[in-house]
């Protein structure tokens, strides 16, 4: 594989139902992040940046859409991003931190850029994804009324955002 390698997956290639399936599933998004990597520093981005961002793809991708949502990474559904930045990251953080959540939105939203020129995502697929990663102002509030539950609080701020599938 190159560095002006082109993705040549198909959609069916991250679908997964056996353990089996979910490793190959695994090596496959491992390869897209690699991929992404590279066009990052080949768009100009240092280093640093590159790596910043395909870490926090690398968290998206494999923790939480593989791992705990079990989805494939090339069809997503509207508010899977959402579930990630208004629940899961939040319940799956030592500390959740609005300004760490905004460094992850960035990466997923370049990622997804990504991915839409390697032509695994539609434009219609684009569009609600960058709509999910634009809504910092909800995902911090729900880290704030997060932070600030009281007593059995959680089940309710988890009915208003849920991080399951």
């Amino acid at each position: 594989m190159t560095e002006n390698s082109e993705l040549e997956f198909e959609h069916d290639d991250f679908d997964f139902e056996t353990i089996d399936e979910e490793l190959l599933v695994d090596e496959r998004c491992q390869q897209v992040l690699k991929l992404f990597y590279l066009f990052l520093q080949q768009q100009g981005m240092g280093l640093e940046k590159a790596s910043d961002m395909a870490f926090s793809a690398d968290l998206y991708l494999r923790d939480y859409l593989i791992d705990f949502g079990r989805q494939n990474i090339v069809r997503p559904q509207p508010g899977v991003v959402s579930k990630f930045a208004g629940s899961w990251f939040i319940t799956h953080t030592l500390d959740p931190d609005s300004a760490v959540l905004e460094r992850h939105l960035e990466a997923i939203s370049e990622l997804y850029r990504y991915m839409h020129r390697q032509h695994l995502i539609s434009a219609y697929e684009l569009a609600f994804l960058m709509k999910e990663t634009r809504d910092v102002e909800y995902y911090r509030q729900r880290i704030d009324s997060f932070l600030n539950i009281a007593a059995d609080g959680f089940v309710e701020w988890d009915a208003a955002c849920p991080a399951h599938f």
